[in-house]
């Protein structure tokens, strides 16, 4: 039975990233995908956005991670020609009410170590965006955007050319411990089995990833995955040019996103969303009758706006820990020495930011295998 060093079950923009970190110190690593291709889930339907690192609670991994991933992100983006735009953002109070929320998130972000926010006057916003609507704004200057699929291809690339083997159209359907690593067999389209022998495991198998760690025998259930789904619509292409940054609400402390918020591409285009609706499964058909909710959302900060400028575009699945109504909870970024698995890496729960946290997600499990 063949033997590998590493293999990383999913192939979204974290699996990418901790092949390539990964191939940098060791040439024998295979990459097992279930789908035809590399980020087929939650990495190709997301915003696309280079996140800051403003929400999260102080001393969390998803604060730690998203800050130090924005600067290796833009740095891999610049030094590998990956398109990408710095367009900050503005996160808008609509109402007095609002403001003193808007305040306390300026100060998390600060003490999060994002240095540059600035609250702005309504003067202000009018001078940056005066199409928008807003008592006062949040201003973040190193939140951008990026092409997600050239970086996923740039990632796949830099693993290939450092012997990195990738099994797509190859699902993971046992593993089992072994005295030295793990037995993993996979099961290809024709239905044919194939097995072999890892040291190291890493789980990035995203929306699946609670799946992969229940067949390494880990059945804990503060890793169940709750599929949260959200929706996008198109903004008619005319309207786009009013934006020139991206522009958020306040978010719902009861909410499970950021708010339906503007995403602008680097194409020039310009989509409302993501909402947050937990489903039971994973079903990526756009409901079209939440269109007037759309529209309600964000006619208050975008007057601009009419109701038959939008149409729906897409939606994605978060892979959230926390049900509807529960707590913060952070990224898993774990070995499972402590279950009798050593070797076995579990990335779990990596919803926003894990695009913005890739390269130092990808860092963390590096030290974890050559500390």
């Amino acid at each position: 039975m063949e033997n590998i060093k590493i293999t990383v079950v999913g192939a979204g923009v974290v699996g990418l990233a901790c092949a390539a970190e990964l191939s940098k110190v060791f040439t024998d690593i295979a990459v097992i995908e279930k789908n035809n291709s590399f980020g087929q889930e939650a990495s190709s339907r997301n915003s696309e956005v280079i996140h800051a690192g403003i929400y999260y609670p102080q001393n969390s991994l998803k604060t730690r991670l998203c800050v130090e991933g924005k600067e290796l992100l833009y740095a891999y983006c610049q030094k590998n020609h990956i398109g990408y735009k710095r367009l900050g953002k503005l996160i808008v109070a609509i109402n007095p009410a609002d403001i003193r929320s808007l305040e306390e998130l300026c100060q998390n972000g600060l003490k999060n170590g994002v240095s540059d926010l600035k609250i702005l006057s309504q003067k202000e916003i009018k001078k940056m965006e005066p199409r928008i609507n807003a008592l006062a704004a949040i201003y973040s200057p190193s939140t951008g955007i990026l092409d997600s699929h050239s970086l996923m291809k740039s990632l796949e690339t830099e693993s290939k050319n450092r012997n990195a083997m990738f099994a797509y159209s190859s699902e993971v359907v046992e593993i089992e411990k072994q005295r030295s690593g793990f037995k993993v067999s996979t099961r290809d389209p024709n239905g044919d089995i194939f097995s072999f022998i890892s040291q190291f495991l890493i789980n990035a198998a995203g929306l699946n990833s609670d799946k992969i760690a229940r067949l390494a025998g880990i059945q804990k259930e503060e890793y169940a995955l709750k599929y949260c789904k959200g929706d996008y619509f198109k903004v008619s292409h005319d309207k786009a040019k009013n934006l020139s940054c991206l522009i958020y609400p306040i978010a719902n402390k009861e909410s499970a996103g950021l708010g339906t918020h503007t995403v602008l591409d680097l194409s020039g285009g310009l989509k409302l969303g993501p909402d947050a609706e937990y489903v039971d499964k994973i079903d990526y058909v756009v409901d079209e009758s939440k269109k007037e909710s759309f529209y309600q959302q964000c006619r208050q900060i975008l007057p601009f706006i009419e109701l038959e400028d939008l149409s729906a575009d897409t939606s994605g699945i978060r892979a959230k820990l926390q049900g509807p109504g529960e707590g913060f909870r952070d990224f898993v970024v774990r070995e499972e020495t402590e279950h009798d698995l050593p070797g076995l890496i579990n990335l779990i729960g990596i919803e926003s930011p894990g695009l913005t946290s890739s390269l130092a997600i990808a860092r963390e499990v590096k030290k974890i295998i050559a500390p």
